[in-house]
């Protein structure tokens, strides 16, 4: 009888640890950027059906990188969290920052199981405040660590990258526009320090609006206002006025393929 192989507790953690960091980084970057109005999330994404961002509850947004599969599952997860949460007691109950220990105890207790393989998952849990001031992001790694983070942050392959060009240039009380351009000049910024060109098709991008009157703050936004705030001068002033639509032809209420009958995943909002 052949004696097993003696593997560390630490050398086998290493191992699992090095395992989902590989599989996140083979999955394109997004970030998550705080802005005057709330935060915002961008990604670069070609897909249309496959969404990195989602509405969680009311004031609450998700945002992952690396497998699809698993975090989706983690996303209606936390759908079907808030929904009962929120029935149970009030809507106020559901917080991110009860989501986020959800989510901890979650991937911490794959990760440390023996009994399957670790989630190639990082995940941003986001909540829009009254103010800036209340504003909260949370990212949590693979190993169901938190990490309070503020002001902006970055996930995905080249988050260590992206994350010091943030840092460098992103400043309190940015307009949406100035903030979605910062954040598609990170994301095109290649490791070898080339840049190359994102075009608006290949963009994912939704925001928390605090000054939304609906309950739901959650907002995709696509088509010709996406185009228009990345072609905005820095001044604020549009290079056409005369080719501006109203918002509501170029914006989704909220997003995602939530649970069928969850008010607050399914995509629509009878009073958007």
């Amino acid at each position: 009888m052949s004696t097993p192989f003696y593997v560390s507790p630490q050398q086998a953690m290493a191992d699992r640890a090095e395992y989902a960091r590989k599989g996140i980084a083979r999955g394109r970057s997004l970030v998550v950027l705080q802005f005057a109005d709330g935060i915002v999330f961008v990604g670069e994404n070609p897909s249309r059906a496959l969404h990195k961002f989602s509405e969680i509850y009311d004031r609450i947004g998700f945002a992952a990188a690396g497998k699809y599969n698993e975090y989706e599952n983690l996303r209606i997860g936390g759908v079907r969290y808030a929904d009962l949460r929120g029935y149970t007691y009030d809507r106020d109950d559901v917080t991110a920052r009860g989501l986020a220990n959800v989510y901890a105890q979650t991937l911490g207790t794959i990760f440390s199981s023996s009994a399957e393989k670790p989630y190639e998952v990082e995940l941003v849990v986001a909540e829009v405040g009254d103010s800036p001031d209340g504003d909260q992001i949370y990212r949590l790694p693979h190993d169901g660590s938190i990490v309070d983070e503020h002001g902006s942050v970055a996930v995905g392959g080249n988050a260590e990258q992206i994350s010091t060009y943030l840092d460098q240039r992103h400043e309190d009380g940015m307009s949406l526009a100035a903030a979605l351009r910062l954040a598609v000049q990170a994301l095109s910024r290649d490791t070898n320090g080339t840049e190359r060109e994102i075009p608006a098709e290949r963009l994912e991008v939704a925001v928390l609006d605090r000054t939304r009157p609906q309950k739901r703050k959650f907002q995709r936004i696509v088509g010709s206002r996406l185009s228009r705030l990345l072609a905005e001068r820095a001044d604020g002033s549009a290079p056409d006025a005369g080719a501006a639509q109203d918002d509501a032809d170029s914006t989704e209420g909220t997003g995602g393929s939530g649970d069928t009958g969850s008010p607050s995943a399914d995509g629509t909002d009878p009073k958007d």
